[in-house]
């Protein structure tokens, strides 16, 4: 037997629950730790990936586990590195998205209350609403309970971040170790739970009895893997499928039952519905709440829910049937029901070519800004030059405000767990973090990022992290020395009081070339794809600096419908 340090009983724990990422910035108090990986990351497959601030490595570790569906680690040091985290795990709390978010704390004899040392501070608090579970790791022999704990809890039942606070002289205080940390069948559930059967029969009944059965789709299907089995049932009953922004990517949107989210043939069908069918989603103000008129008459439609979390059922629109348990499992078990009740259908119903025709409608009217020439380029110009350039099983994340509404109608997505977006949150800045922790979880696949040039500067020095990490994302912003949204909504609303909202013309591709990076200016529309065909070849991050019509980008065509649900009840004088 040997002496082991604390810290390498943390990471041996981690190893241990297979993780592989740990993003993060070394510090005095968290030395041991980072030091553990140095040593022993090569042996337990564990890497360490710096970046320039914290606030990106929870970014990266969000997206590492959104793209990989395996949580991935967040490191800070004590005080100034926990505090930086934390605007990168919110998004990740606001979609459910597991991840384990570690930071050093001073000694134990001077912590809780903390008495004047430097950098003190009492963290939990801090991380207290944006978590799932937190502790504090307050004594060596407890790491590996506590390890075990904090993944039971970010991947049971609704997953989400948890946060670990681990003192330095924990870190370092040794033991004589003479058994490695059990493996996570012996600490945790590994089979997700299913439904009631008898509850099942009822959903499977109503669902074959519908005219008009519609499937709503939430991150949840990602979350458990539960595309195949959704595609699978949609198709059996051929009824149309709709999803949340969050939920994007379980079934492709160029799919014969797909409407785009949020599209005029989804919110036609989804108000038409006579049963609908919701898979792992809270129905947020992006779902419209599930109210009228985008969805049926409340008595009128009736809801079958499927949800991990029994908290989460009804929370938002009363349900007919509730089906608690995992999103695969549930679908697994619906979609034999259903078979035994029914012959597979051959067509969808009737009011599916009416939707269908609404959202062709919807689409068209955006085709002239897509097809057109003018320069400043035009917004819709520059999505769909970007998405026809790359292939369907690429990786897309987008970051902004009216950047991500213009993407939203001509960036399509194809295949599961390849769009990342801080939906629930829309926090800005997380779409160049977000891009390089994708890349980091797929490196064989190809990885952009369209971003507003607002939300870009959040995070702009992670272009290093981008080129030292060896990640060639492509990184496209649509620049329009502004905060659009926030201006078109002055515009909109405040009769042009425009306050706050306005850049001085930044050179991001002089930025990103002085960090490294390939870089181009585009100022023309048949710039475009010639400039993404440089970038994807020289094989190392690249940014296109895209310079698109300022009055063009203020106003969206649903800027107005996202203003009114951001300001419901509220009078503007």
């Amino acid at each position: 037997m040997t002496a082991m340090m604390g810290a390498e009983l943390l990471l041996r724990c981690l190893a241990q629950e297979d993780i592989h990422a740990v993003f993060g910035i070394p510090g005095d108090q968290l030395n041991p730790f980072t030091d553990a990986i140095a040593r022993l990351g090569p042996e337990l497959g564990v890497h360490f990936y710096m970046t320039r601030h914290e606030q990106a490595a929870a970014h990266m570790a969000d997206a590492y586990a959104r793209v990989s569906g395996k949580p991935a680690v967040c490191v800070g040091t004590v005080g100034p590195g926990a505090v930086d985290l934390v605007p990168g795990v919110y998004p990740a709390w606001a979609d459910s998205i597991p991840m384990v978010v570690i930071a050093a704390q001073n000694q134990t004899w001077r912590s809780y209350p903390d008495h004047g040392s430097s950098q003190g501070l009492e963290q939990i608090p801090l991380f207290t609403p944006i978590t799932k579970w937190r502790a504090l790791v307050n004594s060596r022999s407890r790491i590996p309970e506590l390890v075990h704990a904090a993944f039971r809890a970010a991947l049971s039942g609704k997953p989400g971040p948890v946060y670990l606070e681990v003192p330095s002289d924990v870190m370092v205080a040794t033991a004589e170790e003479d058994a490695p940390p059990d493996a996570p069948e012996r600490y945790r559930a590994l089979t997700p739970p299913a439904a009631d059967a008898c509850l099942v029969e009822a959903a499977a009944r109503l669902l074959v009895a519908a005219e008009r059965p519609l499937l709503h789709a939430g991150g949840g299907v990602l979350r458990s893997g539960a595309w195949a089995e959704l595609l699978a049932l949609a198709e059996y009953l051929q009824a149309p499928c709709t999803t949340s922004i969050a939920g994007r990517s379980v079934i492709p949107e160029d799919h014969p039952l797909c409407l785009i989210p949020s599209g005029y043939g989804a919110l036609g069908a989804q108000a038409v519905a006579d049963t609908v069918l919701l898979v792992g989603g809270r129905l947020g103000d992006l779902d419209f709440w599930g109210r009228p008129p985008a969805w049926g008459e409340p008595g009128a439609q009736k809801w079958i829910q499927v949800d991990v979390c029994p908290e989460s059922i009804g929370l938002n629109h009363p349900v007919d049937l509730a089906l608690v348990g995992d999103a695969r499992q549930v679908l697994k078990q619906l979609l034999e029901a259903v078979r035994q009740l029914t012959e597979q259908r051959k067509g969808p119903p009737p009011y599916f070519q009416e939707a269908l025709a609404a959202q062709e409608t919807w689409l068209a009217g955006f085709q002239e800004g897509a097809c057109s020439d003018a320069v400043p380029i035009h917004p819709l110009r520059l999505m769909r030059e970007v998405r026809s350039f790359f292939p369907r099983e690429a990786i897309c994340a987008v970051d902004g405000g009216n950047t991500v509404v213009w993407a939203h109608y001509q960036n399509r997505v194809y295949s599961p767990r390849s769009y990342l977006q801080a939906a629930d949150s829309g926090h800005l800045g997380v779409g160049l973090p977000y891009a390089i922790g994708a890349q980091i979880a797929a490196p064989d696949r190809l990885v952009y990022l369209i971003t507003g040039d607002g939300s870009f500067m959040f995070n702009v020095q992670e272009l290093e992290s981008a080129v030292r990490l060896g990640t060639p994302v492509i990184v496209v912003i649509a620049n329009d020395t502004q905060w659009g949204m926030i201006k078109g909504g002055q515009k909109l609303v405040y009769d042009q009081r425009y306050i706050g909202v306005d850049f001085n013309d930044v050179r991001f591709d002089h930025v990103a070339q002085a960090m490294g990076c390939y870089a181009e200016r585009v100022t023309r529309p048949a710039e475009i794809r010639p400039a993404l065909e440089r970038a994807v070849a020289v094989r190392r991050p690249a940014v296109l600096d895209v310079m698109v019509d300022r009055e063009a980008n203020l106003e969206p065509p649903d800027l107005c419908i996202l203003d009114g649900l951001w300001m419901e009840g509220c009078e503007v004088g």
